[in-house]
């Protein structure tokens, strides 16, 4: 059978795509990328926002219009959340949360969606995921932040195996992988028997022959000095995406954030004595029910001192079944739009003074995909996007590169 996927949301969704798309060429079918060429479509939600919501719904519309005779299966966050939206959509032919993404294929044989194979000549997921990989090593949240919907979806916290990582990470290798990406709901929480994420990096390292290993969301109050040192090691990228959300106290309060802004500003300055090259990219949500004008500018401020090597921008979407989507003083619209525009501005110079810091360096890129005639994309360590002219095929090399 013919497979496609197409994943919406955080990394940790891709991780979970990619270990599903393994699973099925492992069972004998083939991936591809086109809906239009699959027996089955496989959409893996995020319900994050509201506008997260909106896309999934468009997206399987859009499938069911471009292949009417293939079987449309969602699952993820926004299936969990609330699979009767989209059951009564009509369009989907299975609609299954994330518990039951781990017996798909069962489903889908079960129902007579998938024909059983005992084939070994599928077109393999290290064709379409062989540049950079993403592992699962976490799930779940109990943190239960005011605005977030996430801990309802994805409320059992539980770790993975080490040993199960660290092959993982093994056979991203020998199929050519040159980078992976630890990923997880709260990847800082990691512990399985007694192992912290550091003590899982460290194996990683010491353990296999992994080109680079980077590190998904990290909340502020996770860290640890053991973690940071062993940034010694040039293999880890240094990069960090640090989630701030306000850089306003009362605000964090009001959100049940469990650190301050002058923690959170400590801890930045730790990473960047630690951690040359580092880059901090970050979160922040505009508009949050309550947020003053003074509040505003305390967060706008705030990162602009900070100096964030990317940040991205969300107004606040009420969820429903959240706190915050129940608080007074629901910020209006047309406030919301224009702190976005003041807080996109500052990210736009932020991001470009730090690109600009290394101008001249050579930093080691991976190259992932051509983009135009002759011309191929890649990101160094520290996520900086490059653009190079080049005549032979370099997907998936790592070299060096003078910046400008």
């Amino acid at each position: 059978m013919k497979i496609a996927f197409e994943t919406l949301g955080c990394k940790l969704n891709q991780a979970e795509t990619e270990t599903l798309a393994r699973n099925f060429s492992d069972a004998g079918h083939d991936l591809v990328k086109q809906v239009e060429d699959a027996d089955i479509y496989i959409l893996n939600t995020c319900t994050v926002t509201q506008t997260a919501d909106s896309k999934s719904r468009h997206l399987i519309r859009q499938a069911r219009r471009r292949n009417p005779y293939a079987r449309i299966v969602v699952t993820g966050c926004y299936a969990e959340r609330a699979p009767l939206d989209l059951e009564n959509l009509g369009e989907a032919d299975i609609v299954i949360g994330n518990q039951g993404k781990t017996s798909l294929i069962k489903r889908l044989e079960r129902e007579g969606y998938l024909t059983k194979t005992l084939s070994s000549s599928s077109r393999g997921a290290n064709s379409i995921f062989r540049t950079r990989a993403f592992i699962k090593i976490q799930d779940g949240c109990q943190n239960f932040c005011a605005y977030c919907i996430v801990p309802y979806v994805r409320n059992h916290e539980k770790s993975e195996p080490d040993r199960e990582v660290i092959e993982q990470v093994k056979q991203r290798v020998k199929e050519g992988c040159q980078e992976v990406v630890l990923t997880g709901t709260r990847i800082g929480a990691y512990d399985f028997n007694g192992l912290r994420l550091e003590d899982l990096v460290e194996r990683i390292l010491s353990e296999t022959d992994i080109r680079r290993v980077r590190l998904s969301s990290l909340q502020p109050q996770e860290f640890s000095i053991e973690l940071l040192k062993l940034f010694r090691n040039n293999r880890l990228c240094p990069h960090f995406h640090l989630s701030l959300q306000s850089g306003s106290d009362s605000v964090l309060k009001r959100m049940r954030r469990r650190y301050s802004s002058c923690e959170y500003e400590k801890m930045a300055a730790t990473i960047r004595a630690l951690v040359p090259n580092v880059a901090i990219t970050t979160d922040v949500i505009v508009g949050f029910p309550g947020e003053t004008e003074k509040e505003f500018e305390e967060s706008l401020n705030f990162c602009r001192r900070l100096n964030f090597a990317r940040i991205h921008v969300f107004p606040f979407s009420p969820r429903s079944g959240t706190e915050a989507a129940g608080m007074e003083g629901q910020v209006p619209v047309k406030i919301k739009k224009e702190r976005t525009r003041l807080m996109l501005e500052t990210a736009e110079e932020s991001a470009r003074n730090f690109r600009e810091r290394f101008s001249g360096e050579e930093l080691d890129v991976l190259w992932e995909k051509q983009t135009g005639q002759g011309v191929w994309s890649g990101v160094t360590g520290n996520y900086i996007r490059v653009y190079k002219k080049e005549s032979n095929n370099i997907t998936n090399k790592l070299s060096a590169v003078k910046l400008s």
